[in-house]
């Protein structure tokens, strides 16, 4: 069975202030190629479908004309769960009157998990959809008062689902979740309180010959080649300027043994991060892509982001390299005490912009440390 899994995608979202329906849109447009080139016979998405709970209507049309697309052009099966960003609700709303021989939408906890049990050439395969609930739901649904993590919340559902499972199915698990081990990114929203633990084991998916994963940003497998996030399609933070997308194509075998292959997405606009002087930057090859410009030179740029814009109007950041050296001096350590104020100085500087005083510097230095002098002798 063939199986495109993808996640993350964050209908709504912006980035800096910019909005993406068009960006979205190229890469929605990628999926449904992927599906009918590739001729999946499921579509997984694992979550956060939308940015927040009550998303723009331009982003819940975007997606409805996704959804009727994939049920028009190709004859894959959906399989979607609702995200921590995601309405459970919206997204339940979504499973009504829909062909459930075809689709499985799960946005709200279940105490009873129900597959969707498709065939291939090998027999039965079942997957499983867990949708993303906080510990207050689960312990409600479940009638469970100890239910205190999102481990517990996932072995819970896991259980259910077991029990639910036909005799001698390979298995496909849809879940949204921070695995341990995994490389998470800036832009992922935490799934539970301040000070809670928000991972949970590998040890919660045994069973399953493949998991679906959702909610971390980077495409990667956690603890073994069947567990695995697709990752987001798109970028969403500076500090993803270096992570190739893509989406998975999971090829599941008659023994439950899986390939996986990640098709790249091509983006309408990139995540760059620039570094170099102001006028380096100025004479690079214009573009739209999303830029953070990270600026050498040591004084500062007159206007530097209105001019940085002539040549990439999605300009978002600009920062200055000396800036980002200043962490460093938290580890510095100073005599403070045996050194005059002058020679304090001189050190902070180097260690900041890389030069000490210089002579007119020092002039207008000691004319300050003069006139503090004066003031506390009382002259």
């Amino acid at each position: 069975m063939r199986i495109l899994h993808t996640a993350d995608l964050h209908l709504g979202r912006q980035f800096n202030g910019l909005p993406l329906e068009a960006d979205h849109d190229a890469i929605l447009g990628q999926i449904l190629d992927a599906l009918v080139s590739r001729d999946a016979d499921v579509l997984v998405i694992a979550g956060d479908i939308f940015d927040r709970a009550a998303p723009p209507a331009p982003a819940v049309r975007q997606f409805n004309a996704f959804l009727s697309q994939v049920a028009s052009q190709t004859r894959a099966a959906v399989v979607m769960i609702a995200g921590n960003h995601d309405s459970g609700d919206r997204i339940a709303a979504m499973s009504v009157m829909t062909d459930t021989r075809r689709a499985l939408i799960r946005g709200v906890i279940s105490a009873s998990e129900m597959p969707l049990v498709l065939q291939d050439a090998a027999g039965p395969v079942a997957f499983t959809g867990l949708p993303f609930a906080y510990e207050h739901a689960a312990r409600e649904c479940f009638s469970d008062e100890t239910l205190q993590s999102p481990e517990d919340v996932l072995r819970a559902q896991i259980a259910s689902a077991r029990g639910n499972l036909p005799e001698g199915v390979r298995w496909v698990a849809v879940a949204h979740a921070f695995v341990a081990g995994a490389s998470n990114s800036e832009s992922e929203r935490p799934l539970t309180r301040v000070g809670g633990i928000e991972t949970v084991s590998t040890e919660v998916f045994t069973g399953a010959h493949y998991v679906a994963l959702g909610h971390l940003h980077r495409p990667q497998e956690v603890g073994a080649p069947h567990i695995r996030y697709s990752g987001s399609p798109l970028a969403f933070g500076f500090d993803e300027a270096d992570c190739a997308k893509s989406m998975s194509l999971v090829e599941l075998d008659a023994a439950g043994r899986t390939m996986v292959e990640e098709i790249p997405f091509t983006p309408l606009r990139r995540v760059r991060v620039l570094k170099g002087t102001h006028a380096e930057l100025l004479q690079a090859p214009p573009s739209g892509d999303f830029i953070k410009a990270v600026l050498t030179d040591e004084a500062p740029v007159i206007d530097g982001m209105k001019r940085l814009r002539e040549v990439f109007p999605n300009a978002c950041e600009l920062v200055y390299e000396r800036h980002q050296r200043a962490p460093e001096m938290k580890s510095a350590s100073y005599t403070v005490a045996a050194a005059d104020p002058v020679t304090v100085m001189g050190d902070f500087l180097e260690q900041v912009r890389g030069n000490r005083l210089s002579e007119a510097e020092l002039k207008v230095l000691g004319a300050a440390l003069e006139r503090l002098r004066m003031k506390e002798d009382g002259q």
